[in-house]
């Protein structure tokens, strides 16, 4: 897996961020009145179930932000698969910093790595048909960005990141429009020549207009297995399909089978279980 990695640049506000609304205004009572501020700790993170890592470089900026002391050793990189009681990195420094990053690191790296192992499982259930498991916008608030990684972490791929990535015409922006053709060619004279265009249909009649406009991409939105196999047929290699609409691991596979070259997933980022991991002191 070519997994590139994320960049601290891009990350620290986010995770600085995190840290300031967990320590609020007085930091970490707790922790600060009772753990010796010489004492130094060797821990673990380590996997409570099977999965997909994601989200060590927001967790180990996490403990670095709060102590520059802090070294982290990673065992089992992004994109790696885990066990139960497999050990992912190893933490070492102040015990004090450790105990204070905690929350925040683990917050991360539960949640994108939940995010990674579902994204496996949908990966996993459409092969070997040639569809790929793209994820949308419906991320949380703040998290876009490292939940798409975690997507990619999970061996699936992205959809835009934002508005301003490509044209989608959904079915709000025709009915305002007043039909696809007029949506399509207003589109083309307020973006770019490099900016794509995707038209989401719901019936075959809306596709059979939109591919006489010359659209890249069709988004089938909640179309049957049988409208999507003809759709697949009359699209041909004029436009990129992409299937949309309550596909889970049990459908997915029934899905990829009609020929879509894309299948979108919103849950994967708004619902996905998060992947239990914690951190052990070694004594």
């Amino acid at each position: 897996m070519n997994l590139l990695p994320l960049s601290p640049i891009m990350i620290e506000p986010l995770v600085r961020a995190t840290l300031l609304e967990d320590l609020g205004r007085a930091g970490d009572l707790t922790t600060d009145a009772i753990v010796p501020v010489d004492l130094v700790a060797t821990t673990v993170l380590t996997a409570r179930e099977a999965g997909v890592v994601a989200g060590l470089a927001p967790a180990t900026l996490a403990f670095r932000l709060v102590e520059p002391a802090i070294e982290v050793t990673t065992r089992c990189p992004d994109g790696g698969d885990v066990s139960p009681g497999q050990v992912i990195a190893t933490i070492r420094g102040p015990a004090r910093g450790i105990l204070t990053a905690e929350r925040t690191a683990l917050n991360f790296l539960n949640h994108l790595s939940g995010i990674a192992t579902a994204t496996k499982s949908m990966v996993a259930a459409v092969r070997p048909h040639r569809a790929r498991i793209v994820c949308t916008r419906k991320t949380m608030p703040g998290l876009r960005l490292v939940e798409k990684y975690a997507v990619r972490a999970g061996g699936g791929s992205n959809h835009r990141f934002g508005l301003d990535d490509a044209v989608l015409i959904k079915d709000n922006h025709v009915a305002i429009a007043g039909s696809i053709r007029a949506a399509v060619e207003r589109a083309r004279m307020g973006v770019g020549h490099l900016v794509k265009i995707e038209v989401e249909v719901d019936t075959l009649a809306q596709l059979d207009e939109a591919l006489g406009l010359q659209v890249d991409a069709v988004l089938l939105d909640n179309m049957t297995l049988d409208d999507l196999r003809q759709a697949v047929a009359m699209v041909g290699d004029r436009a990129i399909t992409e299937a949309s609409g309550r596909i889970t691991p049990a459908t997915a596979a029934s899905v990829a089978a009609t020929g879509v070259d894309l299948i979108s997933v919103g849950w994967l980022t708004h619902s996905a279980p998060v992947l239990d991991i914690g951190l052990d002191f070694q004594t």
